[in-house]
């Protein structure tokens, strides 16, 4: 196993799903709830969003070869995606509130998209698909990011108490900043494959 690569494709993971940024979101949509529901929803939806993409994950070259997708497209598609994200979270809007009319969310919003958002999907796609021979390592970078997501959202009550919104803020737009950069390396890297395949 290349344990470095394991490493990237986790950090990318953990920074798309981003928990510093959701966790306000967590917390607001599951507020009417006590704290032992709240961290069993919290579970629950993690846990969905686990499972969707590890099926998308397994799934990737099947789902490209059923749609007729290919690898530039993926790459550019993915890019673009990752870039709007990242800038959202760089400069977030009115968007990220969100209504409260269910008191125990399920699947949506929380598990799809916030945590098994497009761009997570896009990124997993790429990666099962780019090099379907290491699904097993890229199985591991997902674990990873998934668990480490897991710790702060359900940590989150207590490090939003310590660091408050605005320090929450800072460190997702200082994450936001750092996607933006792996958005354009996948966006270029899309175009030059195109380039090639010419």
């Amino acid at each position: 196993m290349n344990w470095t690569d394991i490493a990237s494709a986790a950090v990318t993971l953990f920074l798309i799903m981003d928990p510093l940024g959701n966790g306000p979101v967590f917390n607001a949509v599951l507020s009417r709830l006590d704290r032992a529901r709240r961290v069993k929803v919290v579970a629950r939806e993690l846990v969905i969003a686990l499972v969707i993409l590890l099926a998308f994950l397994f799934a990737g070259n099947l789902i490209l070869g059923f749609l007729g997708l290919t690898q530039p497209s993926l790459s550019i598609a993915g890019g673009v995606l990752l870039f709007i994200i990242s800038l959202r979270m760089i400069f977030p809007g009115r968007a990220m509130e969100h209504d409260e009319e269910e008191a125990d969310p399920f699947i949506v919003p929380l598990a799809v998209p916030m945590i098994a958002g497009p761009s997570t999907i896009a990124v997993l796609l790429l990666l099962s698909s780019n090099q379907p021979g290491r699904i097993l390592e890229w199985s591991l970078a997902l674990l990873i990011a998934w668990f480490a997501t897991t710790l702060l959202l359900l940590a989150s009550p207590y490090l939003l108490s310590v660091i408050g919104n605005r320090g929450a803020r800072a460190l997702e737009r200082l994450m936001g900043m750092i996607l933006v950069i792996l958005a354009t390396q996948m966006l270029l890297n899309g175009i030059e494959e195109f380039v090639h395949g010419l």
